[in-house]
């Protein structure tokens, strides 16, 4: 897929993307901006260079992009291999659906269930446990929903819904929104009503929907990373967290060559040994945001890296 990409000129592979993304997401505005970011990912990967293997293309979710660590790694592994990394970032569903059409060699996504069916329908060669990190329930330091302290996710939501006050919702089928869906699942409750905001423009991801957040001054699910890199702009504050059932694990997915023959398997299956790796990826992840937060905003969770540790699952 790579090679047949990068022999094509910058107008073909334009002409590409659009196509891709059309099928993608065609009910959502988004996509223009995604189809922008893909196009540029391949003119820039092959643009005036002879085709090589050497290049994988990473569909992605947004989070770990927006704080960092994926560029971090693509670019320590290109550094030791060779091996150029570029990706295209959107919400895990989408993400998925890019690859569904064999346009990615692999995806880096934050939802067990759409990932399961990615695996089913053949899509994918199996889930391969990456990193974690862990969601957090923010809203105003007032918190009139009065949820502030508490231990048990499904119960602040039940107050939030309760007490209806305005709640932003990316809306979008990302890791982040399937994530918020199961818990409302959890407590028992379908959202709706005026309290419940679908942010209209949740695609973009969760850098902008914890902005919009902070202008409705509003309560929001969302991860701890995005969070710490924007809590010095924002008003709102942590208000439940340290809940099992917030805890955000994140996968890497091969794109199987047996549907689309063309991925750079063969380079995937290096870069993904090298993020499983102890010595390697995962210990970039495990220091990865040590030096400004204070804590790191991954944590390492490899089959590899739980072995190393001794520890069990």
């Amino acid at each position: 897929m790579i090679l047949k990409i990068q022999g094509k000129s910058f107008i073909q592979k334009i002409n590409l993307g659009r196509r891709i993304m059309k099928r993608t997401s065609k009910k959502k505005w988004i996509s223009i901006g995604l189809m922008f970011s893909f196009c540029f990912v391949l003119s820039c990967s092959g643009l005036g260079k002879p085709p090589t293997s050497k290049f994988i293309l990473l569909s992605s979710t947004i989070g770990p992009i927006d704080a960092g660590i994926v560029g971090l790694l693509e670019d320590e592994f290109e550094k030791e291999t060779g091996i150029r990394v570029r990706h295209v970032g959107s919400g895990t569903g989408a993400a998925l659906n890019i690859a569904r059409k064999g346009n990615v060699d692999l995806v880096l996504v934050h939802a067990k269930s759409l990932e399961e069916k990615f695996v089913q329908e053949g899509f994918g060669t199996e889930r391969i446990d990456l990193m974690y990190n862990d969601f957090v329930i923010v809203g105003p330091p007032n918190d009139p929903a009065g949820i502030k302290g508490g231990k048990v996710a499904t119960e602040a939501l039940k107050k939030i819904s309760e007490k209806k006050v305005t709640f932003i919702s990316r809306g979008d089928k990302s890791g982040t929104h399937v994530s918020e869906m199961e818990l409302w699942g959890k407590a028992g409750i379908k959202p709706a009503g005026s309290w419940y905001v679908i942010y209209e423009k949740g695609a973009m991801g969760n850098v902008p929907t914890l902005r919009y957040t902070d202008e409705k001054n509003a309560y929001t699910v969302i991860d701890r990373a995005t969070y710490l890199t924007l809590k010095g702009q924002i008003k709102l504050d942590i208000l439940v967290e340290k809940d099992e059932a917030l805890l955000n694990y994140i996968t890497l997915i091969p794109v199987n060559p047996q549907k689309f023959p063309k991925v750079n398997y063969e380079d995937t299956l290096v870069f993904v040994k090298w993020l499983t790796s102890p010595k390697k990826g995962q210990r970039i992840i495990k220091e990865f945001g040590k030096d400004k937060y204070g804590s790191p905003l991954f944590f390492p969770n490899s089959k590899e890296w739980r072995i190393s540790q001794g520890i069990k699952n």
